[in-house]
């Protein structure tokens, strides 16, 4: 029971801390939508006139990016959770490292995307795909080295770095899901191309791992409920009756017998 206060205490801080820093004030929030309104009046404006090699860069640039946020840092969160399930130590530790794995290649493309866009886009920041993009790479920088931080089991130290570890990773890949889908309306805008392609095989995408985190939850649990099953089939105890039921079949073959 003092566990579990604990950790919930742990987790009440923590979202009082990630609000406490998210909400911004009233009139921050104001001039930031009036920016907002103005670079969308702007890009609108203003189309983006492409030729052969931006064009490329650009594929690139999205290329990298879903890569990153959008197909293996889902998969490594994936990974994890199957690890934590797993009671072999070789399998749990093979699944661990292809998560650190995954995580660092991710990193990598993200970092990749993040040059080719300073060396070779507008960095003006004036949109929100630009700002986001910006504060989401801190975070995938900032991840791994959490990762590498953490304290060992029996630490009390240990549930805290591991909510904010968890927290920041599922927000990373939240965001940059949502980043992904702002960065092809923005794409949609400036060069009036059609992104219902990328947009409809994106979604799937995302339906997918979300079936799959789901379905994690209650693997192990639907697993359980077929042994157990199996388990009542085959239990001896089902074969013995007590000897007050014997006792009433007896008595109720008699009087049928009688009768």
């Amino acid at each position: 029971m003092m566990a579990l206060k604990r950790e919930r205490t742990y987790v009440i801080l923590v979202c009082f801390v990630l609000l406490t820093v998210a909400l911004p004030s009233a009139e921050s929030a104001q001039n930031f939508t009036t920016t907002m309104n103005q670079s969308h009046k702007d890009s609108q404006s203003s189309p983006l006139k492409l030729n052969p090699k931006l064009s490329l860069q650009i594929k690139i640039h999205a290329l990298l990016l879903w890569g990153s946020v959008g197909f293996l840092m889902p998969i490594g969160i994936l990974v994890i959770r199957f690890a934590s399930s797993c009671t072999c130590g070789k399998n749990f530790r093979i699944l661990f490292y292809l998560h650190m794995v995954l995580q660092t290649v991710a990193v990598g493309l993200a970092t990749a995307g993040a040059v080719l866009s300073l060396k070779n886009f507008e960095n003006n920041f004036n949109n929100t795909h630009q700002r986001i993009g910006l504060a989401l790479y801190g975070f995938i920088c900032f991840q791994p080295l959490l990762g590498f931080l953490r304290p060992n089991r029996g630490v009390k130290a240990r549930s805290i770095w591991y909510l904010i570890h968890w927290l920041i990773g599922i927000g990373i890949c939240i965001v940059g899901i949502a980043n992904i889908y702002i960065g092809l309306h923005t794409f949609h805008e400036r060069t009036s191309k059609s992104v219902r392609l990328w947009v409809a095989l994106f979604t799937l995408e995302v339906s997918f791992f979300g079936f799959i985190y789901l379905l994690q939850d209650r693997w192990m649990y639907m697993l359980g409920q077929g042994a157990r099953h199996c388990d009542e089939q085959i239990r001896p105890t089902d074969h013995i009756t007590s000897p007050s039921t014997s006792t009433n079949k007896k008595q109720i073959t008699i009087s049928d017998i009688i009768g």
